[in-house]
């Protein structure tokens, strides 16, 4: 399946370069390729996002999974339907799945046994619906442990993945995971942790990406990520940063020097997806807000 979205059009093709050790299908693209974040919507119908996300110029939508929208219990109640409708009918597909977790009700890294497993039980059912949404991945991040001792928090992270990997193997769908900011989580906020997770579990359904602000807010970049993963680093959350927090601004409203980042990165050689993050600091406003990040990039990249 082609589609065509915001001028861009986008084919699958198996690189013979170091990606294809992998697996890893990528778009054949002469630019980056922007995905809209559903989030900040959330007090709206879905179908806005859909709307704006064709209307903006958008590539493709990356779906927040909670409630009201594709909670992953919901989608698998009947809700998947709708969603699926809203791509054909918007042309916008969903290409990154982002199960609300690490908050309320959820967070794998924190609680008790059973916790775990309640928490794992609804990962387990958020890859199915990514797979179902025909997501190229599903997005897990690591959230704070409670200040679990090292070797008890590590165990609990690999433990954790390796069961997630094997149902992605199972399912032949793909998680990309995320670090977060020091602000978010007490653990894994760097390059170099994604990677020693991803070596150890060793799977082939495991990739990593690049929040722009948590590099920022430690004194790195986005391009270390790249050199850190190589062919593994396979996405990107674009937002502006204040530098202090985990705060998430539109793209020229911070600190990051966007410019060079972007350059940065493309002479390192991605070219793949990025999502503007933007989440519920633009709650009250996701349509302008969603407008002006995005022209707000392209600006930077003329």
């Amino acid at each position: 399946m082609t589609w065509r979205s915001g001028g861009t059009t986008a084919r699958w093709t198996i690189e013979t370069n170091k990606r294809e050790a992998y697996g890893l299908p990528r778009f054949e693209i002469e630019e980056m390729r922007y995905g809209l974040f559903t989030c900040p919507y959330q007090r709206l119908p879905l179908e806005r996002a859909f709307a704006d996300a064709k209307a903006f110029g958008y590539d493709y939508i990356e779906l927040w999974g909670g409630r009201p929208h594709a909670f992953a219990p919901d989608l698998l109640a009947g809700q998947l339907r709708e969603v699926l409708r809203l791509q054909e009918q918007y042309e916008m597909p969903v290409e990154v799945y982002t199960p609300e977790h690490n908050a309320y009700p959820y967070n794998y890294m924190l609680g008790s046994e059973s916790q775990w497993r309640d928490a794992m039980d609804y990962l387990l059912r958020s890859l199915r619906c990514g797979r179902e949404l025909g997501a190229q991945y599903t997005l897990i991040s690591v959230g704070h442990s409670g200040f679990m001792p090292a070797k008890a928090r590590r165990e609990r992270l690999c433990r954790s993945f390796r069961l997630l990997a094997e149902e992605a193997e199972h399912l032949d769908h793909r998680i990309v995971i995320e670090t977060l900011t020091p602000y978010e989580t007490d653990h894994f906020t760097h390059a170099e942790d994604l990677k020693a997770l991803l070596d150890e579990v060793g799977s082939g359904n495991l990739f990593g990406m690049c929040d722009v602000v948590v590099p920022f807010v430690q004194g790195e970049t986005a391009a270390h990520y790249i050199r850190v993963l190589g062919a593994r680093m396979v996405h990107l959350h674009l937002a502006d940063s204040d530098g202090v927090s985990d705060t998430h601004l539109l793209p020229g409203e911070g600190k990051i020097p966007f410019m060079g980042w972007l350059d940065e990165l493309h002479a390192c050689g991605y070219d793949g997806r990025a999502t503007i993050e933007l989440v519920t600091h633009y709650i009250d406003t996701p349509s302008e807000a969603a407008r002006q990040a995005l022209e707000s990039i392209r600006r930077m990249e003329a």
